[in-house]
């Protein structure tokens, strides 16, 4: 690390709530010049990605595949007539790559499966004297799953999304995936995993376009009820303006972890960690709450040395300056209430005994517990989705599970004289709410 100001080691936690603990929404993010100008390219003036994503959604559901082969040819440069991936290309990439990068998917595959297989969702029906009560828990009858792909595939993701929609019953499940920029191939990593999820329909299709054919429908690609995964900005903005018309598993921004470590904290590989989160993009955010300066110190150092050796420094570097850094907490209890206030993505407690403190956690996507148990596992291997809620929604969401791909009916069954006697306090609330038409109706059952 060139400058030792790049990471930043923070004692004032007033400056740490302003600054790298401050939250921000997708609107506070400055939109690189590059996006701007890109737009003169695609609509003849310059506008800004809102207003991008706005028109293509429109242009799509308006033109369907010829709009979708159009954005495809005009944003990443492929030029393709089919959409749809065939099943011989899905298998034949799955024997092109490595043996044990396959071995290494298909371990994943496996334990996405039997960690979502454990989640207790089924329906219940409580019959009693009088009628029963219950609650009817279904599959969503269609799913659209986004991956990012292009120069930078993540097969990982398609499983961690397509897995669990499968445990969970949904009877037809769409992938669309960008190609590579400038043809008409999708990564083969991403079809090997697609191959290994098994039954599923792919489509060589990204950005805004992506998520407008899951939403409303084209010739060749269905509209679903749900659309889950992250993506870039056009996609996220997209996901943001179907929503009403399709569900969606949450508006995913940058991605986040915070590390919680005590004095006694291996240096090394905390560093390895921060470093691993802030190489995903410049808006990553990596930071470190411990009590402890001569920590906070040597993982500086160790930051400084490992960022040599690795090939996406300058976007680490970027993720650096941008919203990561140590912050210096008075003790423990204030770094776990600091991390509740941040509500993190992934919090790691890189500290003695850590299951003393999982009651402290409340807010967290993922709680990752001992140096063992390291974010990059839940990446990839460990079982849950890797898909979970990130700018502070933790607050108030969840990781993608089992309920994002089932809807819940109410079932209500009473006899005649269960609906007699409660029709009378019916009557009574619905008089005074004024709806005499609500109180009539419960009146002629209660006569």
């Amino acid at each position: 690390m060139s400058d030792r100001a790049d990471w930043r080691i923070i004692t004032d936690i007033d400056e740490a709530r302003a600054t790298i603990l401050k939250r921000h929404s997708l609107r506070d993010y400055a939109v690189p010049e590059a996006l701007i100008e890109r737009s003169l390219d695609l609509f003849g003036e310059r506008v800004m990605p809102e207003e991008a994503v706005r028109r293509i959604i429109r242009s799509v559901r308006a033109g369907g595949d010829q709009a979708i082969l159009e954005w495809n040819r005009r944003i990443d440069g492929t030029r393709t007539e089919s959409l749809q991936v065939a099943k011989s290309e899905m298998e034949a990439a799955l024997r092109w790559i490595a043996p044990e990068l396959r071995r290494a998917l298909e371990l994943a595959a496996d334990r996405i499966r039997a960690f979502h297989g454990k989640q207790p969702i089924s329906s219940w029906i409580d019959a009693a004297e009088g009628g029963s009560l219950g609650q009817l828990i279904r599959p969503l009858d269609s799913v659209g799953v986004y991956v990012p792909g292009g120069t930078a595939p993540l097969p990982s993701s398609l499983l961690m999304s397509v897995v669990p929609a499968q445990v969970a019953g949904v009877p037809e499940i769409i992938v669309c995936t960008p190609p590579g920029s400038g043809g008409a191939e999708i990564h083969p990593t991403i079809l090997a995993a697609a191959a290994i999820a098994g039954e599923h329909a792919l489509y060589r299709v990204g950005g805004a376009q992506a998520i407008a054919a899951m939403a409303y429908g084209t010739e060749t690609i269905p509209r679903v009820a749900a659309i889950v995964g992250a993506g870039n900005l056009f996609v996220t903005l997209a996901k943001q303006q179907v929503y009403g018309d399709v569900g969606i598993d949450g508006i995913l921004g940058p991605t986040e972890t915070l590390v919680i470590a005590d004095e006694k904290a291996n240096p090394s590989l905390a560093a390895a960690d921060l470093l691993a989160q802030a190489e995903h993009d410049e808006l990553a955010s990596a930071i470190l709450l411990t009590p402890s300066l001569e920590l906070a110190r040597a993982v500086q150092a160790e930051l400084r040395q490992q960022l040599e050796s690795l090939p996406r420094s300058d976007i680490i570097r970027g993720a650096m300056r941008n919203r990561s850094g140590t912050v210096i907490t008075a003790d423990l209890a204030q770094a776990f209430e600091l991390a509740n206030e941040y509500a993190a993505e992934h919090l790691c407690l890189l500290i003695e005994d850590p299951w003393s403190w999982i009651g402290k956690a409340r807010n967290a996507g993922g709680l990752f517990l001992g140096e063992h148990s390291y974010e990059v596992l839940g990446d990839y291997v460990a079982g849950p989705s890797h898909v979970m809620p990130t700018g502070g929604t933790a607050r108030f969401a969840s990781p993608l599970n089992l309920l994002n791909f089932v809807k819940i009916t109410s079932l209500i069954a009473l006899d005649k004289s269960s609906a007699a006697e409660l029709g009378a306090p019916a009557q009574l609330l619905a008089q005074a709410e004024s709806l005499d038409a609500h109180a009539a109706a419960a009146r002629q059952r209660s006569r």
